[in-house]
C-alpha cells in the first residue's frame, strides 16, 4: 500500500482546497492508497523565518494583503518571499529531510509554489526512491522559481501554456503530465436537479432577473463593496449573490445595505456549486480556482487584470479572453459596462456555450498521473540541477 504525501499551505485557500479535493478523488480511485495532507506552513513554523523578516507568519500576511486589496507591487512582494525562501533553503531542507526520514513516503505531491527546490532536495536525500511531483494550481508558471524548478521531478500542467513552459525549461515529455484544467472539488461534478426560479425566490431574489455571483476567494475582498455600489447605481436589470468567505465584517456591511438591486449575502460556505447554479455570470478576481469553478458551471466571468493583479494570476485573465469565456476589465470601476456588454444580445448565451465546451476532469486525471509516477519511480535525472 503506497504512502502518499499531499503538500499544501494556507496562503490563499486554493492550495488546501486542491489538496483536499485530490485526496477525495484518490480515495475513490485507489482506496488501498494511504494519503496524508501535509501542511508545509505548519511544519516550517519552527524556522519562523517569515516572522523574522516581516513580523507576521507568511500565510497570515499573504491573506491580509488579499483581504484588504493591498496587491499593488505584489511582484516585488513575491520576489521578496522567494528571496527569503532561498536564504533559508538549507534550513528548510534539513527540517524536511528529518521529517521524511521519519515518515518515509512513497510519493510526494506538491500543490504549492516557491518551495519546490528545497522540498525536492529534502525528499531526494531522505527517500531517494520516492518520486516528487508538482501539481500546478495556476494556469501558468510565473518564472523564475515559482512553480517550476529545473530538477528531476514530475509536473502536472492544466493548460497548454504551462506545458509549453515546462518543455522550454528542459522537462522531457515523460516528466510532464497534461490534464484538462485545474483541480476542482468532486462536489462540482454532482449536480442534482434544482428549480432555479424557486430557489432564487427562497433567497429573497427575483426569479426572472439576471443574477451575478460575486466571489473573491475564501477571505473576501473590500472591492466587493464597490462592485455592489456600482451595480446598484446602474440601470441594469440584474441582482447579485455575494459570497464573502470568512470576511464577516464585509458580509455584515453588504447585508445592511439598502439598495435598488436584490442581493443575497453568504459568509463561508461549501455550497458554492449550488449558488453558481442559481447564477448567470461570475464577477471576481482572476484566481485559478474561482475561474475554473465558474467555467465548469457554465458561467461566463468578469475579471480584472492590471497592476494590482497578482503576477501569477495575470495569465488567467489572458486565458479568459483567449477562450472567449468572459470579459476582462482594467478596473472594477468598469464592472457595469462589462455587465451591460455581457447581457447585450446573445453574448451571454455564446459565452455560456464556450464555457460548456471546456471539459475539466483534472481531479480524476491527476490520480492516473500519480499512479504512473509510482510505477516509473523518480524522474530520470537528465535535467541539470541549479546550484
Amino acid at each position: 500500500m503506497p504512502k502518499i504525501h499531499l503538500l499544501f499551505f494556507d496562503a490563499g485557500g486554493g492550495h488546501r482546497n486542491a489538496a483536499t479535493a485530490l485526496r477525495a478523488s484518490v480515495a475513490e480511485a485507489h482506496p488501498d492508497w494511504e494519503t496524508e495532507l501535509v501542511n508545509v506552513g505548519k511544519l516550517l513554523e519552527p524556522l519562523d523565518f517569515f516572522h523574522k523578516y516581516t513580523g507576521f507568519a507568511g500565510e497570515d500576511l499573504y491573506n491580509k494583503y488579499l483581504e484588504r486589496g493591498f496587491t499593488l507591487g505584489s511582484t516585488g512582494m513575491l520576489r521578496a518571499i522567494q528571496w527569503i525562501v532561498r536564504l533559508n533553503r538549507g534550513r528548510v531542507r534539513r527540517l524536511m529531510t528529518a521529517y521524511w526520514r521519519d515518515t518515509i513516503p512513497d510519493l510526494v505531491v506538491s500543490l504549492i509554489p516557491n518551495f519546490n527546490l528545497p522540498l525536492f532536495e529534502a525528499l531526494e536525500e531522505a527517500c531517494p526512491d520516492a518520486p516528487y511531483m508538482t501539481v500546478m494550481t495556476d494556469f501558468a508558471d510565473y518564472p523564475p522559481h515559482f512553480w517550476m524548478e529545473k530538477q528531476a521531478q514530475y509536473l502536472v500542467c492544466g493548460t497548454a501554456k504551462a506545458e509549453e513552459q515546462a518543455h522550454a525549461l528542459g522537462y522531457e515529455s515523460s516528466q510532464v503530465f497534461r490534464v484538462s484544467g485545474m483541480i476542482l472539488q468532486p462536489r462540482f461534478y454532482i449536480q442534482p436537479p434544482v428549480d432555479v426560479a424557486a430557489e432564487r425566490e427562497r433567497l429573497g431574489l427575483n426569479p426572472e432577473l439576471a443574477t451575478a455571483l460575486v466571489l473573491f476567494g475564501g477571505h473576501g475582498a473590500k472591492v466587493m463593496e464597490e462592485i455592489h455600489a456600482r451595480l446598484d447605481q446602474s440601470r441594469l436589470p440584474l441582482q447579485g449573490i455575494f459570497l464573502c468567505g470568512k470576511n464577516e465584517r464585509l458580509a455584515m456591511k453588504l447585508t445592511r445595505s439598502r439598495g435598488r438591486i436584490p442581493i443575497h449575502v453568504e459568509t463561508f460556505t461549501k455550497e458554492v456549486p449550488y449558488f453558481m447554479r442559481l447564477s448567470d455570470f461570475f464577477i471576481g478576481k482572476p484566481g485559478p480556482g474561482s475561474i475554473s469553478e465558474a467555467i465548469h458551471m457554465n458561467l461566463p466571468v468578469i475579471v480584472q487584470r492590471n497592476a494590482w493583479t497578482l503576477p501569477q494570476e495575470r495569465y488567467n485573465a489572458d486565458w479568459v479572453a483567449e477562450n472567449r469565456v468572459g470579459i476582462v476589465v482594467h478596473r472594477f470601476q468598469d464592472v457595469t459596462k462589462a455587465a451591460a456588454r455581457l447581457l447585450d444580445g446573445d453574448r451571454l448565451r455564446r459565452y455560456r456555450c464556450n464555457a460548456q465546451a471546456i471539459r475539466n476532469r483534472a481531479v480524476f486525471e491527476v490520480p492516473v498521473s500519480m499512479e504512473m509516477a509510482l510505477e516509473e519511480g523518480p524522474a530520470r535525472r537528465k535535467l541539470l540541477r541549479r546550484p
